[in-house]
């Protein structure tokens, strides 16, 4: 299979964490660009790429098929546009723009262009996310009526950095909450309406850093959650059904794991500690158990994998930017709850 050529936009934490390592990591592609301010940086890392000091630059490359956005947030609409204006395949990183009225455009012009366009939404193979959905895959738990998803911080310090200054898509809900609201959508799809209690909690702080968001699903109960002055965090997921729960622990490992310099295929890439694993409590002809659910490797390439085989196969995307667009309709959704002080229909 004809390798897909990649250029790269930006090289803060997403670019040089996340996406040029994952690139880099899967066979069928070639990392030939990064867009970035800092040279130096990228060429240590990758001497053997280019690095471009403009988006212009890259794009004008006809070499380039595959744009990836790492940039900001406030870059993902014009440069996702850009890119797909000069006849490039696009992956945006989370979230996917800052309005559902950008992501509503940037669809349109990929149907016109005949590109493909998609939302990074990596933590759908975090470790426990995958064990959290072979769970409800077995019926282990019945019919589920409470699911509960946590992002735990203690970060007292509200830092320089755009994403903690009051700009647009600057914030934990669009940070942390994009992640939470994806995998909820993805599980359940969307709701029948939405109540948000956002908050800027810490002394200082110019962004909304508290939220807690009830998504209704009739008799289902959604809950994402997310803090930045937890000491101690409680469980990451909580679920709750008519045969049974499951409550997990911890954080899946693969961030750590690139910023300590591993890749796909180390050995340990994805594990879980075992005594993070989950514990499940079930019926099984009439008896309750309770026992430990091994956690599922976690698997971020796979997202890079099968975005190779929608470019060259046709395959389905990993995830579809319409899948993006809900994402940012629960977010305005939330923000329009939390303001009004009232559940809002989705």
């Amino acid at each position: 299979m004809r390798e897909v050529t990649v250029g790269v936009v930006g090289y803060g934490l997403s670019g040089a964490v996340f996406h040029a390592p994952l690139i880099t990591s899967v066979d069928g592609y070639r990392l030939k660009t990064i867009v970035s301010s800092n040279p130096a940086k990228v060429t240590a890392d990758y001497p053997e790429v280019q690095v471009a000091p403009t988006v212009e630059d890259l794009l004008a490359d006809p070499e380039i098929e595959l744009v990836v956005i790492g940039a900001p947030n406030s870059a993902h609409f014009p440069v996702a546009r850009q890119s797909l204006l000069a006849g490039k395949h696009v992956v945006v990183d989370k979230p996917f723009t800052n309005t559902t009225q950008e992501a509503e455009e940037l669809i349109q012009l990929a149907e016109q262009n005949d590109r493909l366009l998609s939302v990074f939404q990596n933590r759908r193979w975090d470790n426990d996310f995958l064990t959290v959905k072979a769970c409800l895959k077995s019926g282990l738990l019945g019919e589920l009526y409470s699911y509960e998803s946590h992002y735990d911080r203690f970060r007292l310090e509200v830092r320089n950095r755009w994403r903690e200054i009051d700009l647009p898509g600057s914030g934990m809900l669009f940070d942390l909450g994009a992640h939470l609201i994806d995998q909820a959508l993805h599980l359940f799809g969307t709701p029948e309406s939405i109540y948000a209690d956002l908050h800027k909690q810490r002394p200082g702080s110019k962004v909304i850093d508290y939220f807690h968001l009830l998504l209704d699903y009739g008799r289902l109960r959604v809950i994402l959650h997310s803090g930045m002055v937890i000491k101690s965090p409680g469980p990451r997921y909580q679920l709750h059904g008519t045969k049974g729960s499951f409550i997990k622990y911890g954080l899946d490992s693969q961030e750590d794991a690139l910023k300590a310099g591993m890749r796909p295929g180390d050995a340990g890439w994805g594990a879980d500690k075992p005594e993070f694993y989950g514990e499940l409590t079930t019926e099984v002809e009439g008896a309750t158990l309770t026992g430990k659910m091994e956690t599922l490797p976690g698997s971020y390439e796979s997202y890079y994998i099968e975005v190779l085989k929608a470019i060259r196969e046709g395959a389905p995307l990993p995830v579809r930017a319409e899948e993006g667009l809900n994402t940012i309709k629960v977010i305005e959704k939330a923000l329009q709850s939390s303001q009004e002080k009232r559940e809002v229909a989705f």
